[in-house]
């Protein structure tokens, strides 16, 4: 396969005109060359961080406090999973992975409540399609060995050391909620030494010097930070100390679109576009352990084309810019999973 047009190549981004060759899944070569076509070509995206069970309800809740929608064990959302089949739930996480996929996202790194049950129903939304979720179950270390890891609710609580003693031994990821609502939880989620911590929006300095010196990734969720009315997360400190991906989380609360989030972190944060793309692209798919996220050769094809000449791309004079602000579900001309 060759897909030509102007090509973002490697980690910084840089537009190239030419044609990227896939042999067998894999990018083989970037080439530069003059090449007849207004497309651009760009890693697909990796959404760092998702709850798609609330898919069942979208727009719920307006006006409860984060505790009331999405606290364990009988926030809003908790209470509507209840309620709900399971057929009704795998029906609608799929049109939320369908959505995702056809707006460029290769994988999402889901936080599936429900135990061994969520983890089977995500799998069962999943089937069939090309976008491939990294799925963290939640509450059981049965859950957890029936799916790619554990995604902890946050150490404020509750007790996870055994929990993350389990999922180190089995060899796979942990990630927690941390510093959503206040500073208090971020010392006991850091000392579990989790692969990455979501959130963050309060970090104290102690607290970034200790993300600093551990390196521990964090997944940023800017709209839903201001949905539920917690914060903006010190963006700048936080690119500039450690490795920082993009998530959209709860459904329930914003669709599951890269595009919205890269454009909105971008136009609210001190942060330049390609840092948002790095963000919503290598950097999450490096936290959840793939080889993609960046057009270079030896990496994965996950791909996504857009039209550059649509009526809301054509003459954009900076791509990287144009992918970040302004690109939506209507330029994408190809999504190569």
């Amino acid at each position: 396969m060759i897909v030509e047009g102007t090509v973002l190549r490697g980690r910084e981004f840089d537009p190239v005109e030419g044609r990227v060759v896939v042999e067998d899944g894999e990018i083989s070569a970037v080439e530069e060359a003059d090449v007849d076509s207004e497309r651009i070509v760009l890693p697909a995206f990796v959404n760092a961080h998702t709850h798609i069970g609330d898919s069942i309800a979208k727009e719920a809740g307006s006006g409860l406090s984060l505790d009331d929608l999405v606290a364990p064990p009988d926030g809003l959302k908790h209470r509507l999973l209840r309620a709900a089949s399971r057929e009704e739930k795998v029906e609608a996480m799929r049109r939320s992975l369908r959505m995702m996929q056809a707006t460029g996202t290769a994988t999402c790194i889901e936080f599936r409540e429900g135990g061994v049950e969520g983890v089977e129903a995500i799998r069962a939304a999943a089937d069939g399609l090309d976008i491939d979720p990294v799925v963290l179950g939640r509450e059981t270390a049965d859950a957890m060995r029936a799916s790619d890891g554990f995604g902890a609710s946050g150490a404020r609580d509750a007790e996870f050391a055994d929990l993350r003693e389990a999922t180190r031994e089995a060899g796979k990821l942990f990630g927690i909620h941390a510093g959503e609502r206040d500073s208090l939880d971020i010392d006991p989620a850091l000392d579990l030494s989790p692969d990455f911590a979501v959130h963050m929006v309060h970090p104290e300095a102690s607290h970034l010097d200790r993300i600093e010196e551990s390196g521990v990734p964090i997944v940023l969720c800017p709209r839903s930070n201001l949905v539920t009315n917690v914060g903006v997360a010190p963006v700048r400190d936080l690119v500039d100390r450690t490795t920082v991906a993009l998530g959209t989380d709860n459904v329930m609360l914003n669709s599951p679109s890269m595009f919205r989030e890269m454009e909105f972190l971008n136009k609210l944060a001190d942060v330049s576009a390609a840092e948002v793309l790095r963000m919503a692209t290598v950097n999450g798919a490096e936290l959840a352990g793939k080889n993609y996220g960046v057009v270079e050769e030896g990496r994965e094809a996950k791909l996504l084309v857009l039209d550059g000449d649509s009526d809301n791309l054509a003459g954009a004079k900076d791509p990287v810019r144009a992918v970040v602000r302004r690109a939506g579900r209507a330029d994408v001309t190809d999504v190569l999973l």
